[in-house]
């Protein structure tokens, strides 16, 4: 990597951990920690991304494309990082297709056309038990209604039932879930930027920003209106069509002549926050 490049790299890094050192900051997490995690993060990269095709990674390449100690590689390289990351998003992934599907489906819906108050069980299969067999893959019923109750996405009425009352899994109640999905969903925009910038990529994958710094404060509530708004509808239509090829719900369209399964995330965010001082007045921006 030439200088140039090498100093570029160093002040978006610094751009990056700043809000994260400012994150583990609040919750009490030292330096030294965050120093920890840091070595096991570089020891997994070397590990999972790369290896010598044919070849398993050995403790002394993890240590050469580290720079640890053939100790300290040895001692932090884990054969389950990866699977916690899977577990992880197994589990987020399932219980938000199964309230996607509560918010979208017709069978889903009452007479008005909002998502309905479902039994545990019933006969007809308006019930968690029939959404959940329908939508959650390989998880209980049970374990699917109790992480969404757990998380403020749905609540249980006096009657049993059970109501949505967000249309997509984001977690107000729960600190913990917030925190899981920080890992995983920064970690997909990470790594969709990092392919972007490969220089034989053939197909970027789509990356757009939209951003203005000079905005009245009396517009922003209409804007996160107007976020809410045609955000949220994107990307339920984007959760229909994903949901019609999705092979754990519709494992009659696999092949076992195709290559492994792929997958893929669709991730919309909004941010706002005071205008710093000193910054010019640059009008719209617009990052791909």
């Amino acid at each position: 990597m030439n200088d140039r490049r090498r100093e570029a790299l160093e002040r978006a890094l610094r751009t990056l951990l700043t809000p994260l050192a400012k994150l583990a900051l609040k919750r009490g997490l030292a330096f030294g920690e965050m120093a920890e995690l840091l070595k096991q993060a570089y020891v997994e990269a070397a590990q999972r991304h790369f290896e010598v095709e044919g070849k398993k990674g050995s403790i002394s390449r993890i240590a050469v494309l580290t720079g640890l100690t053939r100790k300290e590689a040895s001692r932090l390289a884990s054969p389950d990082g990866a699977r916690d990351e899977r577990r992880e998003r197994g589990r987020v992934n399932r219980a938000a297709r199964v309230l996607a599907a509560w918010v979208r489906e017709p069978e889903f819906l009452d007479g008005r056309g909002a998502p309905a108050s479902l039994p545990f069980e019933s006969d007809d299969g308006q019930s968690i038990h029939g959404i959940v067999r329908k939508h959650g893959g390989d998880v209980t019923p049970r374990a699917v209604i109790e992480e969404l109750v757990r998380v403020g996405a749905v609540r249980q009425l006096k009657d049993g039932r059970y109501r949505p009352i967000e249309r997509s899994y984001v977690p107000h109640s729960d600190e913990t879930s917030k925190i899981a999905i920080l890992g995983t969903d920064v970690a997909d925009l990470i790594s969709a930027i990092d392919h972007n910038l490969d220089a034989d990529v053939e197909e970027p994958f789509f990356q757009r920003k939209v951003a203005y710094d000079n905005l009245p404060p009396g517009y922003l509530p209409k804007l996160r209106a107007l976020v809410r708004r045609d955000a949220q509808s994107l990307i339920e239509t984007l959760d229909a069509d994903m949901a019609r090829y999705d092979l754990d719900l519709n494992p009659a369209d696999g092949d076992e002549t195709e290559a492994p399964a792929r997958r893929a995330m669709i991730g919309v965010y909004y941010y706002e926050a005071d205008r710093e001082a000193g910054e010019g007045d640059d009008g719209p921006e617009s990052d791909e």
